[in-house]
């Protein structure tokens, strides 16, 4: 006869093994594709998920961003949508190629060449969904529902043929050009990285900072001029010099009659020039140390001067070895003299060009393979060094040549190579652009139609990224992506390019079944410019990752050549997308641009953008470190849900970082999970014992539910509040003001309804006030799984499927917490007068604790009286508290 099952205390109650039980449960029921197909019809809640890698093991800030992405989609679904969760995998790139040069001991092109791309592309395909299971494994395990069965995949032939559409797209647009760039380059992986790749892992590291001198020809008072430069290896492919106009320059001689030329701000740089005062502060000229005179830098312009070393005296005698004037010269560091080397700085190319040091399109001075080892025409003992190692010899060099002023040290922020850990070197590379500063003011304009959430996000850090966006390197000459599809001539004069397998397939009459480099490579395509014309042959590039997870959208849809009319009518652009902190300059960005480019409207409507996820030290989580706890033991002692409230009750959802701690995780089981269950437990036993006492089914439903307990209008009004509040923040996607509210409601169920109705719900006041409260009591908890569903999806069911034997129909019609709609707030059950005035009792509990503390009076000492004293006059309800 009983309608609720025994529940054990809580001591006893494991939620991890419970949560097991619920997983179990959703596998037998389908739960996830019921849920689909429950929904059908309904308008649809577009969501993107962006591609992780399958070459790692997920961790934190994947369960985070998870766990984000879970709760929106559960929640977009509960009311009233049909909510598509389509898994998608990043299968090409740099981070799998390094796995396998590593696995195989490859150390550059050579290398690749000699085992064969073929060879080595399969090499790439066999471990590209190494750890897909143990992903899987845990996204299930976590709670989050995704479809894996229909997940996207990067590397799949009508993916990379979509992401060829967008190319051509884009080239008919005009909006793709092959240009020469200094771009950051990763000597380990041999390729050039975009400026958003190369934020990704700055460095503090301590590198060289020489002062160097170059003599001016023909100076009559036989002056250098003084440079500073923190990458020695840069000096041999020296073609010029740079002074900013505007500054005022000295001439300044030393004890030992040299005279070097210095922006006169920076004069005390120079050793032994200037006395420093206490502080650190510029003193006079030091003794023996005068200036000569005085020159604006623009009067410096066109002086020439003895080049450091001689590998390309010849080669640009008439232009080079001259002093150039751009604004760009900074008083802040160094001698405000900035030595070029066009081949490997950005500024220090565009002034070469601008000052005909060197013509656009002409070949530049740079000595340095593929791997960053100098070679022809620098000699020994530095060629065959890397650049870096070749530091050391270069300023032994310098010093010998009797050019060196200063050999010092300097600690600055570095960027490293996020894929291998290495330092990176700025270098000349050709590659295929998209021209992201012709649509710069369509970017900012789309990036206003969105919302994010945190808004600072989208109006400062991505605002100022699009606002100073340069062009962006799409191309990688590597060998395990999607190849970029341009036929080009020998002689550069015909170029094709495809758009479609169908298009390629008809210009060279063979069937192709993957695209590939090893499939298509060798494919020629006859010249339209008659058979006396060489056929064109493709060019080696592959379409870097990123503009593949860019592509994602499309190329997920197989879109143009599948879904049309359903992409551009029902699922373009998302609603939805999460990310972390870092994707401001990686996803999130490649999609605005893309989708910019392509249809001049953003790619999504709303993004919540998560901080990054840290050791409890505050360093960035290390496998070599070993200082964060696995989050597959986190889960197995202390259970999903603890986790996932965990995370998103905490600094990371308002994407500022969070010091992951072990303690945490327990703080939430043991504070919030185990009262909230008590509470549960608390309602099971009592209906159990009324069910005894009356021989009759509990039913929370029937006819006389009213009550006028004071309590009881309290706690409907508070739930009928928050799920009002959830509602109105979850639509506007703030989750860090929800969790709150919900733990904090979860503390006043437990802490004061149930603890101030504990006699009642035991029976004091007879059966019908019992009921009363179990009634209130029922109804609160059931209204709560269903609010907290997309947090707490395990606890919740577990609950819910016991709740629910209470309902008209056993709950067959919705056997599942996760098939309920949203709870609609029972605006009857509004009450702010009582809402308040319980608020006021809280206070005045607490307060009363406080004076107790602050006087060693113990709770259990019985208070004579207590006056309460309030500005406004409020009409207290009647209750008995204990303060």
């Amino acid at each position: 006869m009983s309608t609720l099952e025994d529940v054990i205390e809580g001591k006893d109650y494991s939620f991890p093994v419970e949560e097991e039980a619920v997983l179990e449960y959703w596998k037998e029921t389908n739960a996830f594709k019921e849920q689909l197909r429950r929904s059908e019809g309904r308008p649809e809640y577009v969501f993107y998920d962006g591609p992780p890698f399958a070459t790692g093991l997920p961790h934190y800030g994947h369960i985070l961003a998870g766990t984000i992405k879970d709760v929106v989609t559960r929640f977009a679904c509960s009311t009233g949508h049909h909510v598509t969760r389509r898994f998608g995998w990043d299968c090409h790139g740099l981070p799998v190629e390094y796995e396998i040069d590593k696995k195989l001991g490859i150390k550059g092109k050579d290398h690749v060449l000699q085992f064969g791309i073929d060879k080595y592309n399969e090499e790439c395909r066999s471990i590209v969904m190494r750890y897909s299971k143990e992903w899987e494994k845990t996204v299930k395990r976590t709670g989050r529902w995704i479809d894996f069965e229909n997940d996207y995949k990067t590397l799949d032939r009508n993916f990379m043929e979509s992401v060829w559409w967008v190319f051509q797209e884009l080239w008919q647009k005009n909006l793709v050009y092959k240009g020469f760039k200094v771009m950051p380059y990763s000597t380990a992986c041999n390729t050039p990285l975009s400026n958003f790749e190369a934020g990704l892992d700055y460095r503090d590291v301590s590198d060289p900072a020489v002062m160097i001198s170059f003599p001016i020809i023909g100076c009559s008072l036989g002056a250098s001029l003084v440079a500073w430069t923190t990458t020695p290896w840069t000096l041999p492919s020296n073609l010029a010099l740079c002074v900013n106009p505007d500054f005022a320059y000295v001439y300044a001689r030393g004890p030992e009659g040299n005279v070097f030329v210095v922006a006169e701000a920076r004069l005390s740089e120079v050793p032994g020039a200037v006395n420093k005062r206490k502080g650190g502060s510029q003193g006079s000229l030091a003794d023996g140390w005068e200036v000569v005179k005085t020159v604006l830098g623009k009067d410096l312009e066109g002086l020439r001067y003895k080049p450091m070393f001689t590998f390309f005296e010849e080669y640009k005698k008439d232009t080079a070895f001259k002093v150039c004037c751009d604004a760009y010269v900074s008083d802040e560091s160094g001698t405000g003299v900035v030595h070029q080397a066009p081949a490997y700085g950005e500024d220090d190319y565009r002034v070469c060009i601008a000052n005909g040091v060197v013509k656009k399109g002409d070949d530049l001075p740079d000595p340095v393979d593929a791997n960053g080892c100098f070679c022809h025409p620098v000699t020994e003992p530095f060629r065959g060094k890397h650049v870096k190692d070749a530091d050391k010899d270069l300023i032994a060099s310098i010093k010998n040549m009797g050019r060196l002023i200063d050999n010092s040290r300097i600690v600055h922020s570095y960027p490293y190579c996020w894929r291998s850990h290495t330092p990176l070197i700025y270098k000349a590379v050709a590659s295929y652009f998209v021209k992201v500063e012709d649509i710069k003011t369509q970017l900012l304009a789309n990036n206003k139609q969105t919302r994010w959430v945190p808004s600072y996000v989208q109006e400062k850090r991505f605002h100022n990224w699009l606002e100073n966006a340069h062009d962006w390197a799409i191309s990688r000459n590597r060998y395990w992506g999607t190849p970029i599809p341009v036929w080009c001539s020998e002689d550069g004069e015909e170029v094709r390019v495809f758009g479609s397998i169908d298009e390629l397939e008809s210009a060279t009459g063979k069937k192709l079944s993957d695209i590939h480099r090893h499939f298509i490579d060798h494919l020629e395509v006859p010249s339209r410019r008659g058979s006396e014309f060489p056929p064109l042959r493709r060019v080696e590039d592959v379409f870097d990752c990123w503009f593949e997870s860019g592509a994602m959208p499309y190329a997920q849809q197989h879109y143009p050549f599948e879904n049309k009319e359903h992409f551009e009518s029902k699922i373009f652009p998302a609603n939805f997308i999460a990310e972390g902190l870092d994707q401001t300059r990686g996803w999130f960005y490649t999609l605005m641009v893309l989708s910019t480019a392509l249809f001049d409207r953003p790619a999504f409507q709303n993004l919540v953008c998560n901080g990054l996820v840290l050791a409890a030290d505050g360093k960035k989580m290390s496998k070599s470190l070993k200082n964060y706890p696995d989050p597959n033991e986190i889960l197995d002692q202390y259970g999903a849900d603890a986790l996932r409230l965990y995370l998103i009750n905490s600094p990371v959802v308002r994407a500022e970082p969070l010091r992951f701690k072990e303690e945490g995780v327990f703080a939430v089981l043991k504070d919030l999970f185990l009262p909230w269950y008590n509470a549960y437990r608390f309602l099971v036993q009592n209906v159990k014992r009324v069910e005894l006492d009356t021989g009759q089914a509990f039913n929370p439903f029937s006819a006389n539910r009213g009550s006028k307990n004071v309590l009881d209008r309290w706690i409907a009004s508070a739930t009928a509040s928050l799920v009002l509040f959830v509602r109105d923040e979850m639509d506007n996607y703030r989750l860090y003001t929800v969790v709150p509210r919900l733990v904090s409601f979860i503390g006043q169920l437990t802490n004061v309804y149930v603890r101030y109705n504990r006699s009642r719900l035991k029976g004091k006041n007879g059966t019908e006030d019992t009921l009363h409260a179990l009634t209130a009591l029922y109804d609160v908890l059931l209204t709560l799984c269903k609010t907290m569903a997309p947090f707490t999806p395990f606890f919740v069911e577990k609950m819910y499927q016991n709740l629910r034997r209470c309902l008209p129909d056993g709950g067959e019609t919705e056997p599942s917490v996760h098939f309920c709609a949203f709870p609609e707030p029972s605006l009857d059950a509004l009450d702010c007068r009582v809402e308040t005035s319980v608020g006021r009792m809280q206070g005045i509990i607490e307060i009363g604790r406080q004076i107790r503390e602050r006087n060693n009076k113990a709770l259990k000492t019985p208070l004579k009286r207590i006056i309460v004293v309030h500005p406004d006059g409020l009409e207290f309800l009647p209750f008995q508290i204990c303060v």
